[in-house]
């Protein structure tokens, strides 16, 4: 019953990510991975292109290729975890967030406390960058 709510409480912010899934149709993966639903590759690699090597929207990880994705698995499923406990509030909480440490001349993505508690520095190559 919990993990029911845990996915049910996610659901809006998983929807956007089934949304983007189809990307990874042409010449990408998709595929289910303990409770996540993973896509890498095709028109992912050109949407997330330099900016980003994964992202999680809800339950649904979107990565830019497989090797990205086996990289940054264990970090965006951290991620996973924080959409079930804000639910629908996660995305805006996470702006807000990047928004207060840059406001306080912080680096709005690594000092992120959403990417800190995911564990950035242990997996990212730009952990000294913005």
């Amino acid at each position: 019953m919990i993990r029911l709510l845990r996915y049910l409480w996610a659901a809006p912010n998983s929807f956007l990510g089934l949304l983007l899934v189809p990307l990874a149709l042409a010449g990408g993966q998709i595929r289910r991975h303990r409770g996540t639903l993973e896509a890498g590759g095709g028109g992912l690699n050109w949407l997330l292109g330099p900016y980003a090597e994964a992202i999680t929207l809800g339950h649904v990880i979107l990565a830019r290729n497989p090797t990205s994705l086996k990289r940054w698995r264990s970090h965006e499923r951290r991620h996973v975890r924080q959409y079930e406990v804000w639910g629908p509030l996660f995305i805006p909480a996470y702006l807000l967030s990047s928004l207060w440490c840059l406001l306080r001349g912080r680096r709005p993505y690594r000092d992120n406390p959403f990417e800190r508690q995911a564990g950035l520095e242990k997996y990212s190559r730009w952990a000294g960058a913005a």
